[in-house]
């Protein structure tokens, strides 16, 4: 089953590399061609900004089946796609030696 069409594009591009913590967002774009159930369940989670790890849970499936759904939306521009941020913020060290000790105390 394709996504967004009938037939396999000829020269398949890659799929994008989504992270559970990308966000994915409907764009509007009505998807040409058959979209199975779980397509189309995946793109109504996706009305506001969602992370993909979100959308998993929310259709009770495994991430790397959820990746290839979003990624079919994406590639026939049914989704757009953000990358997580990442906040580099540096770790306060008496908070990692209180984890330490607690883990210890559990061994």
């Amino acid at each position: 089953m394709w996504g967004c069409s009938a037939h396999p594009p000829p020269h398949p591009r890659p799929s994008i590399a989504l992270d559970l913590m990308s966000q994915v967002m409907a764009t509007g774009v009505t998807p040409l061609g058959y979209l199975g159930p779980e397509h189309a369940q995946a793109l109504d989670l996706c009305r506001a900004p969602v992370s993909v790890a979100e959308v998993a849970a929310q259709l009770k499936l495994p991430a790397v089946v959820t990746k290839v759904l979003l990624s079919d939306l994406v590639d026939c521009g049914a989704l757009t796609t953000k990358p997580p941020v990442y906040h580099h913020t540096p770790t306060d060290r008496s908070l990692l030696e209180a984890v330490l000790d607690g883990l210890r105390r559990q061994l």
